[in-house]
């Protein structure tokens, strides 16, 4: 009898399409226009998630709820200079501990479609390129240029040996693996560029893996961005023409499944204009049309995160993407489900059977009030300590790259030449990348900004100081301006004449704010008087105490800065992001539960670029439980920016 029941299961399985040991498969059936998961039609509801945009600690939480909303795959990037940030150091621990994340989506029953580069986009810092390829300075990123090439072929080579383990038919979670990034909406059209890729990626991960390429809903997008040996795919927002958009699909891929791989449930915001919010309905309706169609779609964003530090990216004409990265999406910032994500759950259950059990809550937030914050150290009193490696002089001024700074702040020092009287100093070739604070003998006397303030006038005596503090705000992520440095790029000049005799000051800020290096002023009360419009980059301090008896607690939170300008923020000497009120549209930056502790007092450190409102006063910060990422903004944008269009990639 035992006998018998063995013949029937393996009858049964060689019926399904299965044999005994038979490995899993994920391929392309062009004959029925779908996927084949282990032999049977398969269609993927996927969302997108960034773990490099959420702690570690929350990922699981994350999962579940994309889980719970009947998503069956998950989508993500990595970044590559999240993970190289120097050449030949790699970081893939903690919070980038990709191969644990990928563990999880497996473990949790979601198969994974992967976006691996070299180059992402993902509003994040030159879309995931590091920045000290911008060591050779002519390179033309994302081509067969040969520097290039050798950096990617390297990286690769570390990368994707670590992933073919995790693909599908290797018993991982990865169906498909994408090549490059909407390569279509780039200048080079660089077709030696895109096989070699192909080429690369086949080396490492074998010829079964589905290799992709997304690119706009458009001919112009596929033209470049298409290749044989990749499976085409597009993308579109709600509210597109869906027939019209798969049309262009079906051009380069008369035949297999349709696929939007980045269906976008909200957009991007960038300071200075106002958050994108896009209507649940309108979202769904689109949604249910393409499940209607058989497709397959990857739900964009379907949760953001934080552009924690300086991760954010910028778009061109110069604009920046601020700390949060919420996109208005399903899950929010924090994790919070929204009416969005029950009505995306509620069009999915059309198609898919949803997940019994309840859905994981939105996680608790706690009120902790307000800090009272106390003055430190300017950023020029403090250059010495600030400045790990030193000054270096120039004739002229050099970039971040040159100085083998990354991200942050440099200090650019030097005399004025002669005595000056409201003398224009100026960026004539729009050099300050991307905001520079200046100030002569230590007062503060104005902003220069990239694109938007290129001159300004000084008064002071020649040989009086003057500092430039240049501040990198995040790299173009998209177009043909990625190759983005950072710092004075070009000659300031002081009455049309250029400066020279620079003294710069790379400055270590985020190590000296953990290993807790900056002090009070020396000379309380004799800093120079200040224009009232504007005080000299400052360091202030502050600290509150969880008590460590009551129950659930530390909780996550949102740190509101009331009549502070613009700066960054640190918290137990984690690096929050960057904080602008005064140009918004996002006022509270999200502080999760994890970089907070109730065994000591939390500690926040401030650098206020423009401005505190501590006068005879206390100034403080305030903890507060609600989000503010929609406030008015303060000034218009120089260049309208439509959802779902990313038209200055062209």
């Amino acid at each position: 009898m035992t006998r018998i029941r063995l013949d029937m299961i393996f009858l049964l399985l060689l019926l399904s399409g299965r044999s005994l040991g038979a490995s899993p498969s994920f391929s392309l059936d062009y004959q029925n226009n779908c996927f084949l998961k282990d032999g049977e039609p398969f269609r993927y509801i996927s969302g997108s998630i960034h773990y490099s945009r959420i702690p570690r600690v929350y990922w699981k939480d994350r999962l579940l709820k994309m889980y719970m909303a009947g998503l069956n795959a998950i989508q993500t990037y990595i970044p590559w200079n999240y993970h190289e940030e120097f050449p030949g150091q790699y970081n893939f621990t903690g919070d980038r501990d990709v191969e644990y994340f990928l563990k999880l989506a497996q473990d949790i029953g979601m198969v994974v479609i992967l976006r691996p580069g070299p180059y992402i986009c993902a509003e994040w810092d030159m879309g995931g390129l590091p920045a000290w390829l911008l060591n050779k300075k002519n390179m033309v990123l994302r081509s067969s240029d040969p520097d290039y090439i050798t950096a990617v072929d390297k990286w690769m080579g570390k990368l994707l040996p670590m992933i073919k383990p995790y693909l599908y038919q290797n018993g991982g979670p990865i169906i498909t693996v994408q090549v490059e990034n909407e390569y279509g909406s780039y200048f080079a059209c660089d077709y030696n560029y895109m096989r070699h890729l192909m080429q690369l990626f086949r080396s490492y991960l074998g010829e079964q893996v589905v290799l992709f390429t997304t690119d706009g809903a458009g001919l112009n997008y596929l033209k470049c961005g298409s290749l044989q040996g990749l499976y085409a795919t597009v993308d579109f927002g709600p509210g597109s023409n869906i027939t019209a958009a798969f049309d262009a699909q079906r051009h380069v891929e008369p035949n297999g499944p349709l696929v939007n791989s980045e269906f976008y449930t909200g957009w991007l915001d960038h300071w200075g204009s106002h958050h994108s919010i896009v209507s649940s309905a309108l979202v769904a309706k689109s949604l249910n049309e393409i499940l209607s169609m058989k497709a397959n779609v990857n739900l964009y964003m379907f949760i953001g995160g934080s552009n924690f530090g300086y991760w954010n990216g910028a778009n061109s004409p110069y604009a920046a993407q601020p700390t949060s990265y919420d996109y208005d999406a399903p899950l929010t910032e924090a994790g919070d489900l929204t009416e969005k994500y029950f009505a995306i759950r509620d069009v999915i259950r059309l198609f898919n059977k949803i997940p019994e059990g309840p859905v994981p809550p939105s996680t608790p937030k706690f009120a902790y009030g307000a800090v009272k914050m106390k003055k430190l150290q300017t950023v020029l009193d403090a250059v010495e300590t600030l400045s790990f490696s030193g000054p270096v002089k120039s004739m002229y001024p050099q970039t971040f790259i040159d100085l083998n700074q990354v991200f942050g702040f440099v200090l650019y020092r030097t005399k004025l030449p002669v005595n000056c009287s409201e003398t224009p100093l100026s960026s004539p070739l729009n050099g300050v990348h991307d905001r520079a604070y200046v100030s002569v003998d230590k007062s503060a006397v104005g902003i220069l900004e990239r694109n938007k303030v290129i001159t300004m006038n000084v008064t002071g005596n020649a040989g009086s100081q003057l500092d430039v503090l240049v501040e990198n705000m995040g790299r173009i992520n998209y177009g043909r301006d990625i190759n983005d440095f950072k710092g004075l790029v070009s000659n300031l000049t002081l009455g049309g004449v250029p400066l020279t005799g620079w003294t710069m000051y790379s400055l270590s800020i985020d190590e000296a704010v953990s290993q807790g290096l900056l002090g009070h002023g020396s000379h309380p009360g004799t800093d120079p008087p200040q224009p009232a419009a504007l005080s000299l980059p400052t360091f202030y301090e502050g600290s509150f105490i969880i008590p460590d008896g009551i129950p659930d607690l530390p909780q996550d939170t949102y740190v509101k800065l009331p009549n502070w300008r613009k700066g960054q923020i640190w918290i137990n000497g984690f690096n929050l992001g960057r904080y602008w009120p005064a140009r918004g549209p996002q006022v509270t930056l999200f502080v999760p539960a994890n970089i907070l502790r109730t065994s000591a007092p939390n500690n926040v450190t401030i650098l206020e670029l423009e401005g505190a409102p501590c006068g005879s006063q206390p100034c403080i910060v305030e903890f507060t439980d609600t989000p503010i990422l929609n406030a008015t903004v303060s000034s218009k944008p120089t260049h309208h920016r439509r959802l779902f269009v990313k038209e200055d990639l062209l």
